[in-house]
């Protein structure tokens, strides 16, 4: 289902609802349905909040389940079937921030009141997520059956399951997962838990992060007006010794406990309407500098790895008495005939706003790329309001979507003009929606590409535009180069992920990186295997495994802006009040699996597989299925029934 079909059938089941009926009080009417264009419809119908979908093919069985309104009977069927969105009983939020990393988890329960009581109909349950959203599971309980979601390895699966419908579940939108829960009865409530985990936005030091939590009038219950219980339950654990000082909060949260490094809120209360906001929060972790910790934790009994697990985080800090680097910018954007539109346009505005961003000390320049390439200079050009306006006037002359896509010469062009730079920082942004056939070559030749005698090798930033560019060659190939990785699965946000991709390429504060302490430990595996430079707008992580011990502070040295030596301990120490496993799990299945397309590993992909299934985040090799099990009602000692597997469409974005 697109979400256009999607949009499509809420509105056909609003209308459809007109048929509840709702008795005799004239105090409880059903809530108006909002008259919109079609864009607006857009925006009003999509899910901004967990929402229960009942699916409605004959449109016979629309009625109340408590009074019945013997309506004349109606003839034909909804194709495709109408959606009605189920009125919501009760909605509780638990949020837990590790560094950049939320874990969100819903609990509340809906009620099927628009199906006849001796009538049944499947249920779709609609999940929006938030920054860089992965689904972790979902629980349902529904009068006597159970249904929980599983990760399960492909080479694990049935060839029964393999059969399973595709509209079983999937993601309407990257940022939407939606599953189905088959045949529940009219009036039967369904009690749901679900979690995610979604990314923090890091900038000066300052995390915001936004859960989707805005409820339409529409599943406010109509029987009685009676009040509602809204409940959010708010830890943050960033690790430091530092001060945590909240800065925002859409809802009024009580603090219920503050540690070092650790706060703790609450929000409880009775509505009569659900809540029109989503939740959000952003604070302050205070440090004038760059700070961290080294979190390190033993592999429990169950892990698939048993080596040790660490944790490194670095602050950037406010730093806005330190000097930025000197930068040399190449922008080496795609405008092959797939980006014409929507791509373009917002690739356009995006670099007009990066090059307004760079100063007088830079240079940079601009590369075009379809079968061919068309570069703005034949050098880098200073950075003046001059060359500025020739830049823009050039850009709008040709970006001109048309053509194939021929990566390679166009990035080898940009090497060429920043390889033998000398007191600055050279900067490569590639930008793509295509995918070529020499992307395991193009790789290699970055990997050849080095720091020598001291000097910073070009980091070559990529972001990559739809669903159908190979997203793992753009990660692996910013992994070799050293540089920041971003991508826009949708049209509407290009332009916004792109402005801040480009600002926090264009603020590193600290590069050349170098830890000390693990040249002592035995096996080491890091990730990323290229330690990244530090940016000024985002939260500093790599993690790992390793066998051996480490001292109680690690040195990190680098180089910062003033082309300077920085060197500074950072603290370690055991920690078990934070899930490394999972906090680290979703970076290192990324970076894995593109390591696995770049080796052509089975190996590398099996072990992708293994983390994936441990900590239950999905991947490229395995799938997410809805187990369903009934529960027994009879004598204790009987066994209940066999669980029954249905897998979920693994149309999973990486």
């Amino acid at each position: 289902m697109t979400p256009e079909d999607f949009v499509r059938s809420v509105e056909d089941g609003l209308k459809l609802s007109k048929r509840i009926y709702v008795g005799k009080d004239r105090a409880v009417a059903p809530p108006k349905i909002p008259v919109m264009m079609d864009k607006s419809l857009m925006d009003a119908f999509l899910p901004k909040s967990p929402m229960v979908y009942a699916i409605i093919s004959n449109p016979g069985i629309v009625d109340n389940p408590d009074i019945p309104s013997y309506q004349p009977h109606v003839h034909g069927r909804c194709d495709p079937p109408a959606l009605i969105p189920l009125q919501m009983n009760r909605i509780e939020l638990q949020v837990d921030c590790f560094f950049d990393n939320v874990f969100v988890q819903i609990i509340g329960s809906w009620r099927v009141h628009c199906v006849m009581g001796s009538k049944s109909c499947d249920c779709l349950i609609a999940l929006p997520m938030g920054e860089q959203g992965s689904i972790l599971g979902v629980e349902v309980e529904v009068h006597r059956k159970s249904y929980a979601t599983e990760i399960t390895e492909m080479k694990d699966i049935k060839d029964e399951d393999k059969e399973a419908r595709p509209e079983n579940g999937g993601y309407l939108k990257p940022s939407i997962f939606t599953v189905t829960i088959p045949k529940v009865d009219g009036g039967a409530i369904l009690s749901i838990r679900a979690s995610w985990m979604q990314k923090s936005i890091c900038n000066n030091g300052e995390f915001f992060m936004g859960v989707p939590f805005s409820f339409p009038e529409y599943v406010i219950p109509l029987a009685k007006k009676l009040p509602k219980k809204e409940k959010i339950l708010l830890n943050v654990n960033s690790s430091s010794e530092t001060e945590i000082i909240c800065k925002h909060t859409s809802h009024p949260l009580q603090e219920v406990s503050r540690e070092s490094g650790k706060l703790s809120f609450a929000y409880e209360t009775e509505v009569l309407t659900w809540t029109h906001n989503d939740f959000t929060f952003s604070y302050v972790v205070l440090s004038g500098h760059i700070s961290g910790g080294l979190l390190l934790q033993s592999p429990s009994m169950h892990d698939v790895d048993q080596r040790a697990m660490f944790s490194m985080y670095l602050f950037p800090g406010n730093q806005q008495s330190m000097k930025v680097f000197k930068r040399e910018v190449v922008f080496v954007i795609d405008i092959s005939g797939s980006m014409e539109g929507k791509p373009i346009k917002a690739t356009k505005n995006a670099i007009f706003t990066a090059i307004n961003k760079l100063e007088p000390k830079d240079s940079f320049n601009i590369i075009a790329f379809n079968g061919e390439i068309y570069v703005f200079s034949s050098v880098m050009e200073s950075v003046t309001e001059d060359t500025i306006d020739k830049a823009c006037q050039w850009i709008n002359s040709n970006f001109l979507a048309s053509g194939s896509t021929n990566i390679s010469q166009a990035l080898n062009k940009a090497i060429e003009m920043v390889s033998n730079s000398t007191g600055v920082i050279p900067l490569i942004f590639l930008v793509t929606d295509g995918t070529v056939e020499d992307e395991r070559h193009i790789c290699e030749a970055i990997k050849s590409e080095g720091t020598v005698g001291g000097m910073i090798s070009p980091r070559v930033h990529t972001f990559g535009i739809g669903l159908y560019c190979n997203h793992h060659f753009l990660r692996m190939l910013s992994i070799l180069g050293r540089g920041g990785n971003d991508a826009a699965y949708e049209l509407d946000s290009i332009e916004t992920r792109m402005k801040n991709f480009f600002i926090k390429g264009l603020s590193t504060v600290l590069a050349n990186i170098s830890l000390e302490a693990f040249d002592n430990v035995c096996e080491l595996e890091t990730y990323p295997f290229n330690v990244p430079d530090i940016s000024c707008e985002g939260l500093w992580t790599i993690s790992g495994r390793y066998i051996g011990n480490l001292p109680d502070f690690v040195r990190v040295e680098g180089v910062l802006g003033d082309l300077s030596k920085f060197v500074v301990d950072i603290k370690t120490h055991n920690t078990n009040d934070i899930p490394l496993e999972k906090v680290c799990g979703k970076q290192q299945i990324d970076i894995l699996t593109a390591q696995a397309w770049f080796s052509i590993s089975k190996q590398m992909e099996e072990k992708v597989s293994k983390i994936s299934v441990q900590t239950g985040i999905v991947s490229e090799y395995t799938r997410m299925s809805l187990l369903e099990t009934a529960r027994a009602v009879c004598q204790p000692t009987e066994s209940p029934a066999a669980g029954r597997k249905v897998n979920i469409e693994d149309n999973v974005i990486f």
